[in-house]
C-alpha cells in the first residue's frame, strides 16, 4: 500500500481526490493538508507520495520538501509553467531519487485527445485550439491547451510540416487569441463549463475536429488514481499522464 497525502485537500480537486483515494486499491490516505497546515507532520505519517492541488508558488516549496525527504510527488496545480518544471529538474540533479509527475490534465479522455491531436498534426495545413473552462480558473491558456500546442508543434516540426498559414495583419483587440508554439489558442471562461477543449484541423476541402468535455470533476479521478499508483515507478520529472499510462 502506498501511503498518500493530499495537499490542498479542501479545494475543489483536492476534496474530490480525497474521496477517490480512500476507495482506491493499493493506496491509503494518511494525511490531508491545507493552507495553514505544516508539512513536517507528513514525516510522522510516513508519507510515500503526495498529490498537490495548491498554488504554483506553494507547489514549488512542497516539491523541494518532497525531494529532500525522499517522497514522490504528483503535481496537479494549475499554472505550473515550463520554467517551474525546469527548476524542479535542476533541483533534482543528475541522479534523481524520486519521481515528480506534473499533470496538466488528469482526464484519460483529455490525454487521448492530446495524443490523437499529435497524430493528426502533420497531415493538416491549419490547426487551432479552443479551450473552455469555468470562470474561477486562474490561468489562461489552460495547461492542457499549452501542452496540446506543444505536442502539435513537435509533431509538425518532426514531419517538416511548415508554418501554419495566417494572413492576419491587423488584430488590435487580440481576436486571434494567444499563440503557443506557433498554434493559436482561444480561451473561453464561462459558467457551466468544467473543462472542455476542441482542436480544429483544416486541409484542402476538409476539416477535422477532436473534442473532449469533462462535465464533473469525478472524470479526473481515474487519472488521479493512476498517477498516484504509478509515480513511485518513476525517477526524475515527467510531464503528462502518459508516463503512467504507457502511451
Amino acid at each position: 500500500m502506498t501511503r498518500v497525502a493530499v495537499l490542498g485537500a479542501q479545494g475543489r480537486m483536492g476534496s474530490e481526490s480525497v474521496k477517490a483515494i480512500r476507495s482506491a486499491d493499493g493506496l491509503v490516505l494518511v494525511a490531508e493538508i491545507d493552507i495553514h497546515d505544516d508539512l513536517d507532520s507528513l514525516e510522522e505519517a510516513e508519507v510515500e507520495a503526495i498529490l498537490d492541488f495548491t498554488h504554483p508558488n506553494a507547489a514549488m516549496d512542497n516539491i523541494r520538501w518532497c525531494i529532500d525527504n525522499g517522497v514522490n510527488a504528483v503535481i496537479g496545480t494549475s499554472g505550473f509553467s515550463d520554467q517551474k518544471v525546469a527548476d524542479v529538474r535542476a533541483y533534482l540533479g543528475e541522479d534523481p531519487k524520486v519521481g515528480v509527475l506534473v499533470v496538466p490534465n488528469f482526464s484519460i479522455g483529455a490525454v487521448l485527445m492530446m495524443k490523437f491531436a499529435g497524430i493528426a498534426a502533420p497531415f493538416f495545413e491549419s490547426v487551432e485550439i479552443i479551450e473552455m473552462h469555468h470562470p474561477d480558473k486562474i490561468d489562461a491558456p489552460s495547461g492542457t491547451a499549452t501542452r496540446t500546442a506543444e505536442i502539435i508543434s513537435a509533431a509538425r516540426d518532426e514531419a517538416h510540416a511548415g508554418a501554419i498559414p495566417d494572413a492576419t495583419t491587423s488584430d488590435p483587440d487580440g481576436a486571434r487569441g494567444a499563440t503557443v508554439e506557433g498554434v493559436h489558442v482561444h480561451s473561453v471562461r464561462a459558467r457551466g463549463f468544467v473543462a472542455s477543449q476542441e482542436v480544429l484541423f483544416g486541409g484542402t476541402s476538409e476539416t477535422l475536429s477532436i473534442r473532449h468535455d469533462s462535465t464533473h470533476r469525478e472524470s479526473f479521478m481515474p487519472g488521479v488514481i493512476a498517477a498516484m499508483q504509478g509515480v513511485s515507478k518513476l525517477k526524475g520529472v515527467h510531464v503528462g499522464l502518459d508516463a503512467v499510462l504507457d502511451l
